[in-house]
């Protein structure tokens, strides 16, 4: 009897043992972690340029304003410009070159030689946000169609003037400068015009402030300052003027000579004015006479 309660109490633990064996074997099953997985291939990259900052139309590039940045090469747009040296051909369909890296490739027919500087002084064409691709279609560099046309401000106008190193604050005035536009012709009968923008001498000659603050885009077909240059001798300064002022300009060149004053760098702030109304016929000059003043009328 006691052999068999021994033999029992045995087989008992021996189902106990296993049993616990087996929930022990499917807890580790549970836990164990997957099998690894393949990691992806890395996707080839390239360097694409792209706007370090938003771009408004108008802006001339410089020192900050790109930077390069990764890009998968399968979605790389033949307009991108990327840091290769030049534009490839498109290879043959099928063609094992089919698959050459992108990075070689620049911008679609511009060849970009050297590092992103060489787009500096270009000028925005049509609006870049911020880490968007550059693309030449966007972009116009000086002596290419439609520079100036980029470089007007809305509502203004470009108006070529004569001008010479007497007439030009002896060659100082250079692009970007802000001027002072006067004109000179004779006026018989009139004198110092006691304060007016007007100004007449006994021998008849008469000297008009027309426009003031009036920015300078060229000088010939200087559209940019030259480094280390601090004078630069033109025939022709080319100005940025509201289209209601053209006319003033169009019209003192048929009058008289023009003279360019040279504004202080702190003193460009603000819009370019007129000094007299559009539609003046005529104006009035304050003469002296012996200490008594009278007063003329004479064409502006």
């Amino acid at each position: 009897m006691g052999a068999t309660r021994s033999i029992l109490i045995v087989a008992i633990a021996a189902i106990c043992a296993l049993a616990v064996a087996l929930l022990v074997g499917r807890l580790f099953v549970h836990a164990a972690p997957p099998p690894p997985v393949a990691a992806a291939p890395a996707k080839p990259m390239a360097q694409v340029l792209v706007a370090h900052r938003e771009l408004p139309v108008g802006t001339v590039l410089a020192n900050g304003d790109m930077a390069w940045q990764a890009w998968p090469v399968d979605a790389v747009n033949p307009a991108f410009i990327t840091d290769g040296q030049a534009p490839q051909a498109a290879p043959a369909k099928g063609s094992t070159a089919a698959v050459a890296s992108t990075v070689s490739r620049a911008a679609a027919g511009v060849v970009i030689k050297g590092p992103m500087d060489t787009l500096y002084g270009a000028i925005v064409r049509e609006q870049i946000l911020a880490n968007e691709p550059v693309t030449s279609a966007k972009l116009v560099r000086g002596g290419e169609g439609g520079f100036m046309a980029v470089v007007l401000r809305p509502g203004m106008r470009a108006i070529a003037v004569p001008v010479s190193a007497g007439t030009a604050a002896g060659g100082f005035i250079l692009p970007g400068d802000r001027v002072d536009v006067m004109q000179s012709h004779k006026q018989e009968g009139s004198q110092d015009g006691g304060g007016s923008s007007l100004f007449a001498s006994r021998s008849g000659q008469v000297a008009q402030v027309l426009l003031r603050n009036v920015r300078v885009l060229a000088i010939d077909q200087t559209t940019k300052a030259p480094k280390n240059t601090p004078a630069v001798i033109g025939a022709v300064a080319t100005l940025e003027v509201p289209a209601a002022f053209a006319n003033i300009l169009v019209r003192a060149k048929a009058q008289g000579e023009i003279d360019l004053a040279l504004r202080a760098y702190s003193d460009t702030a603000g819009p370019t004015v007129r000094t007299e109304p559009d539609n003046a016929a005529v104006g009035i000059v304050r003469i002296f006479r012996d200490g008594k003043p009278s007063e003329v009328m004479v064409s502006p």
